[in-house]
């Protein structure tokens, strides 16, 4: 029971293979989400980690063994399977660790139309019914439920490509990187037939990870990216995280763009052709999201850091477009999910249309200098955030608690949120000059040492 505890996080199911995550477990658990789900059929996927084939294989026997039909899509990015999930209307499980290294697998859950299964929402329902499972051998039946492969690639390329005037775009040099992961399946073929020339990094498939990790908002892990921009004279550089879910952008000056800034550059696009709508961004993203919303007749709403929040908030408002500063963007007409290369597309129409580059596209944008997010171990994350939170009401300022803790002393704002998984403190700050930042974090970090 105790692996079970260990693998069950606030949004998904991650851990070590086999130590922490195995088939035994995976097939417990796919018996446990069917039965949750209540679902005629689910929609399994995986990513190119050299376990998936094993574990998927195992959660489909579960699923089937509680009776659910099973449509397995085989190799896929975590978008795919949300565009699978809305188009056939059925919950939906992708196996993938994401961005974490070569050893861990997991699993991403939705509900039908792409719906978020997260800690408050199922997931702990899940995770006891697999105990229980595990135990009582009721995953250890007969299949019951069918099964079939289907292959949504094309289907979903034609879905991303909707999202721009196709006639619009132009012979643009793109570098990707795809860093080995799913990406190096999903961006060829959406840019299959499209005017581009596209100059690929590491686009084969490879769960090991042997050129650079997955994780494009680790700046070392985008430096070959920024090389080859530079080498090629690109307009526009790419980076995916593992599962494709997520993209980072570097402009032809081989500088990195911030999710906020891409929130930002997205969501006047998405206003220009949806105006008047709804457009929602985490509490962590930069003043100039919000800002730009207003600017361009939007309305901007502001939420909690995580897709399952995001995604409600979504349904509630209508909004038509979603930002996260950590590189997920969320779109109404993709069933309300996030998708890394929709919001790549949005940008190369954008960048299509322009007589500019892209660093003069976004130098409206690079109006405040931002921390990124800085993790600090502590012994007690909650107490901590509660002692900085006194420490700043007993200035007379106001605390925000929407998610952590979000001040504003004046021309400048922080955020200090506990992880979910680790006993950490992640920070977030925001000035007007790089020097202004890094002197509040500077007395932000004093005051955790010191508390």
């Amino acid at each position: 029971m105790a692996a079970l505890d260990a693998v069950f996080k606030a949004y998904d199911v991650r851990g070590i293979v086999p130590d922490q995550l195995d088939a035994r477990a995976c097939r417990a658990i796919g018996w446990a989400f069917a039965r949750f789900a209540g679902a005629d059929r689910l929609v399994v996927a995986r990513d190119m980690r050299a376990s998936g084939e094993a574990l998927s294989a195992a959660f489909i026997t579960g699923a089937r063994v509680a009776g659910a039909d099973v449509v397995d899509i085989g190799l896929a990015s975590t978008d795919t399977i949300y565009f699978a999930s809305g188009r056939l209307d059925a919950p939906g499980a992708m196996f993938t660790a994401s961005h974490n290294p070569a050893a861990y697998n997991g699993i991403k859950f939705c509900l039908a139309g792409a719906k978020p299964v997260g800690e408050d929402s199922g997931l702990i329902d899940i995770k006891r019914a697999a105990e229980q499972a595990m135990v009582s051998g009721a995953d250890d039946g007969q299949e019951t439920g069918g099964y079939e492969r289907h292959d949504f690639l094309s289907e979903y390329a034609e879905h991303v490509r909707s999202f721009v005037d196709v006639s619009a775009l132009r012979p643009l040099k793109i570098v990707a990187d795809t860093a080995n992961g799913m990406g190096g399946l999903i961006a060829p073929e959406v840019f299959a037939g499209l005017p581009f020339d596209v100059v690929w990094l590491y686009p084969e498939l490879d769960g090991t990870f042997p050129n650079h990790p997955a994780d494009p908002i680790q700046p070392e892990n985008v430096a070959d990216l920024k090389k080859a921009v530079i080498e090629h004279g690109a307009d526009v550089g790419l980076a995916f995280d593992g599962d494709a879910d997520r993209v980072f952008l570097v402009d032809e000056k081989a500088e990195g763009v911030s999710g906020s800034l891409t929130t930002a550059l997205v969501a006047q696009a998405m206003l220009e052709a949806h105006p008047g709508s709804t457009v929602l961004y985490n509490l962590i993203c930069s003043k100039v999201v919000p800002e730009t919303i207003l600017e361009n007749g939007g309305i901007p709403v502001r939420t909690r850091v995580g897709h399952s929040f995001i995604k409600g908030v979504m349904a509630e408002t209508g909004a038509i477009f979603g930002g996260e500063h950590s590189g997920h963007y969320y779109f109404r007409d993709n069933y309300r999910a996030d998708s890394g290369i929709i919001a790549a597309m949005v940008v190369l129409e954008v960048l299509s249309r322009a007589t500019e580059p892209l660093s003069a596209l976004l130098a409206p944008y690079r109006r405040y200098s931002d921390s990124g997010e800085i993790n600090t171990k502590v012994t007690d994350p909650d107490a901590s955030v509660e002692a900085i939170a006194a420490h700043y009401r007993d200035l007379a300022l106001e605390v925000d608690r929407t998610d952590g803790i979000t001040v504003e002393p004046g021309d400048w704002w922080f955020n200090l949120r506990t992880s979910n998984t680790e006993p950490l403190l992640r920070l977030n700050v925001e000035a007007n000059t790089p020097a202004d930042c890094q002197r509040h974090v500077a007395e932000l970090l004093d005051l955790v040492e010191k508390l």
